[in-house]
């Protein structure tokens, strides 16, 4: 008889989820699902509300990446205005953008998965977290924590707070970069540089003995998305979108960000709040595309600075054609780190950040705006439509997490199909599955967080509705 097992809550993720493993009569691993079961309603909330407002409502939606929703709506309110930014409004917007990729990555590789494949997967779920790896290996967790700070320091500096800066507004921002706040930025360059050195040799050595989770953790065909500059250059803010196949192929390129719904599509399942964006062309679920670090790395043909392209040409190395094992993801955020800290340090070098010419003024010139950039996670849509008075009518936001629904559902699939045997689950098969959620670092719902040991039930249950087994940790 067919029976079901339930991973409620995921952990290490921000936001709540849970995962349900179908096992076939035979008790083999027939499917998964990752399923979203917050629900936050910003798309309808908003609508009547003018659109200058947009980049202050929507920045709270996540507390971890406010900064990629302001830069976002930002742009969709320059786009309603039509009007272009002045040079050192872009400039300063893409600092921001850097900031924001440097915490964001450094979270997410040094508390949430690195516990895993540095301290191990069978060591005991109370150790096997952050606190662990404090225990374990101070200097380096105190090297991750300092990563992120140098992150948001960026963040502070150009916004006046960490989190939810009221700064970037449709037609620039509210205020330059300072001498002090560049000095502030500059000093810290020396160990943000020697940190990710650090990390990328540390995955690079946990990555000999974890082949296997490289093999399976999501390693499947897809296409890839994100945004590149015209000659290729790897893009965070700018560009226009790109779609590469799993052999490395361009399958479409240069299309403009407003365009986004003439090639993607939304499905919906009853079982997710999530929806499951998919390539237009290939239909549904065969349209299947990942985007975030791993596709930006796999759609790009350099990065722009020096020590990020020497290690991206290693990272495309790891695959043929392009990399398709979401292990990985890990590395490309390295890589990106390394990146953004390359390109901060050029930045800082430029006048036009200090400039007070930061504004374009306009009232409402177009009566739909689409602004997109690349958030940490992937490549970030806010479209909006509104009235003559500016008053929203419509907004969709299509968040980089969402992209990813259908491959984060197959590789949950993947990893259950090659550890689960029956139903008898050791915690450890347990954190494994779990672990191919933490690949993509999905966002979906920061503002919600749980201190402590987070609990996990697992039920299977029988055919009839009845509870054949349960088993609980925390």
């Amino acid at each position: 008889m067919a029976k079901r097992i339930i991973i409620d809550p995921v952990t290490r993720i921000e936001g709540h989820a849970k995962i349900s493993i179908f096992l076939d009569e035979a008790g083999q691993v027939a499917d998964a699902e990752f399923h979203v079961v917050e629900f936050r309603g910003f798309e309808k909330f908003c609508e009547g509300r003018p659109y200058s407002e947009m980049p202050g409502i929507t920045s709270r939606i996540c507390g971890i990446c406010p900064v990629s929703h302001l830069l976002a709506s930002a742009k969709a309110g320059d786009a309603i205005m039509a009007v272009a930014i002045p040079p050192a409004a872009d400039k300063l917007r893409r600092l921001m953008n850097l900031g924001q990729i440097i915490q964001s990555h450094a979270l997410s590789f040094f508390h949430l998965s690195a516990p895993d494949f540095i301290l191990g997967w069978d060591v005991p779920q109370s150790r096997r977290n952050v606190f662990g790896l404090i225990a374990a290996d101070p200097e380096l967790a105190r090297a991750g924590i300092r990563l992120r700070q140098f992150g948001q320091e960026i963040i502070e500096v150009l916004g006046g707070r960490k989190i939810h800066p009221a700064w970037a507004v449709p037609g620039g921002v509210r205020s330059a970069l300072t001498e002090e706040g560049r000095e502030r930025i500059r000093q810290r360059l020396p160990e943000a540089y020697a940190t990710t050195e650090v990390a990328l040799g540390l995955f690079m050595k946990a990555l000999e003995s974890h082949k296997q989770e490289a093999l399976i953790f999501g390693n499947f065909p897809s296409l890839f998305m994100g945004l590149v500059s015209p000659d290729g250059t790897w893009e965070h803010h700018g560009g226009k979108l790109r779609f590469t196949d799993s052999t490395g192929n361009v399958i479409a390129d240069q299309i403009e960000p407003s365009q986004y719904r003439e090639h993607i599509s939304e499905s919906v399942q009853g079982s997710s709040y999530l929806k499951s964006p998919y390539f237009k062309a290939l239909g549904f679920p065969s349209g299947i595309y990942r985007v975030g670090p791993l596709a930006r790395l796999n759609i790009c043909e350099r990065m722009g600075v020096p020590r990020a392209t020497a290690q991206l040409r290693a990272f495309k190395q790891m695959g043929r054609g392009a990399v398709t094992s979401s292990f990985l993801y890990h590395q490309a955020r390295l890589v990106e780190i390394l990146a953004s800290i390359e390109h901060v340090e050029r930045a800082l070098e430029d006048p036009d950040l200090l400039s007070e010419d930061l504004r374009a003024d306009a009232g409402v010139n177009s009566l739909r705006g689409v602004g997109a950039s690349e958030a940490p996670r992937g490549t970030l849509f806010h479209d909006y439509t509104v009235d003559r008075a500016g008053l929203l009518t419509k907004v969709n936001l299509v968040v980089a997490t969402g992209h990813n629904n259908l491959a984060m559902n197959r590789t949950v699939a993947q990893i259950a199909r090659h550890y689960v045997q029956g139903e008898d689950i050791p915690e450890p098969v347990l954190n494994r599955i779990e672990h191919g959620i933490r690949c993509y670092d999905p966002c979906l719902s920061c503002s919600t967080h749980a201190s402590g040991q987070m609990p996990m039930r697992i039920r299977l249950i029988g055919p009839g509705g009845e509870v054949r087994r349960e088993v609980v940790r925390g």
